[in-house]
């Protein structure tokens, strides 16, 4: 089959990037011709919080990447539409997250679309976490664009069903992200990411914005470190800040715990990640709302215990007590008391290996082709 992927894709970084790039290597594996087209401009540099939205790593030279789309750009989005038509794929497969792509991408598979191709889009949200006036109208928009939907959690698959009653969805779990290398020796990830290897730690992983609930996850910090159990306890918070720092560094300081918090406040590149995932003992998720997570899906990968709150499809990904615990946020301190607990830890490292079966990336590429 001829495929064509129209999404993020490298130069630009991130997790979604990843997983576009990923999901292709798997279908080329299966036998398939994957092209994929990327933009030439993702979001204007005014529009975006972090520092930058390009990666350093050398380009893939196993995957055929193509720069042509402007979010911007409505002219754009005709002459994409115009080529992929031209190359005549057996599929368009589209990648969504955001109501602000939601012109771009949805202008050009509705062209596409009009000329028989057929359309397949992936939503990791249809609802973004930060609501605004517009989203519903450009979600809609997007969403009469595809034929069928793959979604990654139960709460996506409800959302879609908001704007669209009738078009097919298929439920994937999202695969594991095995692009980050192998679990490194506890000791020596310690070193590379300048940690006490006597210390004991829980991490805090990725971009930094309001609905993850850092704050939820100081106070809670606040609660352990008061305990017994918290004299060689640290908190690592790893990741760029997409909203404003100020406030988080002000409550660290008036529940007294700067001394217990470090801070790594900057774009964690890929070669570092295993590093941070193997000196700790547990990610920490206590967002405020979510659909999935491709953070989850790295604890996996590196067999760490998590500990989630009950919110959009974590507890689907995380079942409590198997893979970590789903407590609301009053019940995070004892739950991370629980997994710093090295018998308990093992246990829960024991039944990930196990579950993590469930995430492969052959059972994805087969939810995105089953019906074309």
């Amino acid at each position: 089959m001829k495929i064509i992927f129209l999404g993020t894709a490298y130069p630009y970084r991130g997790g979604i990037a990843s997983f576009n790039e990923m999901l292709a290597r798997q279908m080329i594996r299966d036998g398939h011709s994957v092209e994929i087209i990327t933009f030439t401009v993702q979001y204007p540099s005014f529009l975006f919080p972090g520092k930058t939205q390009y990666s350093t790593s050398p380009a893939p030279d196993d995957l055929i990447i193509e720069r042509r789309l402007n979010s911007v750009g409505p002219w754009s989005w005709v002459a994409t539409a115009r080529e992929i038509k031209r190359r005549r794929p057996d599929m368009l497969f589209v990648r969504y997250w955001s109501p602000y792509l939601a012109p771009a991408l949805g202008s050009v598979c509705r062209m596409v679309k009009a000329s028989g191709i057929p359309v397949v889009a992936l939503a990791d949200n249809i609802l973004p976490h930060e609501r605004h006036f517009y989203d519903d109208v450009l979600t809609r928009y997007f969403v009469g664009s595809a034929d069928r939907f793959v979604c990654m959690s139960r709460q996506v698959e409800s959302e879609i069903r908001m704007f669209d009653k009738k078009t097919p969805v298929v439920f994937a779990p999202h695969p594991l992200y095995s692009n980050y290398g192998a679990p490194v020796d506890r000791t020596e990830a310690c070193r590379r990411i300048g940690l006490d290897p006597s210390k004991r730690y829980a991490l805090f992983f990725g971009l930094i914005r309001d609905y993850k609930g850092l704050d939820l996850l100081l106070h809670a910090w606040a609660r352990l470190k008061a305990s017994p159990a918290g004299d060689d306890k640290m908190l690592v918070v790893a990741g760029e800040f997409y909203a404003d720092k100020a406030p988080y560094m002000e409550l660290m300081e008036s529940l007294g715990i700067g001394d217990s918090v470090i801070l790594h406040d900057r774009f964690i590149p890929d070669d570092t990640v295993a590093a941070y995932f193997s000196a700790s003992d547990m990610v920490v998720q206590p967002y405020k709302t979510a659909t999935q997570s491709g953070v989850t899906q790295i604890a996996y990968h590196f067999g760490l215990p998590m500990v989630v709150t009950p919110v959009g499809g974590l507890p689907e990904i995380v079942p409590d007590d198997v893979a970590g615990y789903v407590v609301t946020p009053d019940g995070l301190d004892n739950a991370m008391q629980r997994c710093f607990d090295e018998e308990n830890n093992r246990r829960l490292r024991g039944n990930i290996a196990t579950e993590r079966s469930k995430f492969s990336w052959e059972r994805m590429a087969e939810a995105v082709i089953k019906g074309v």
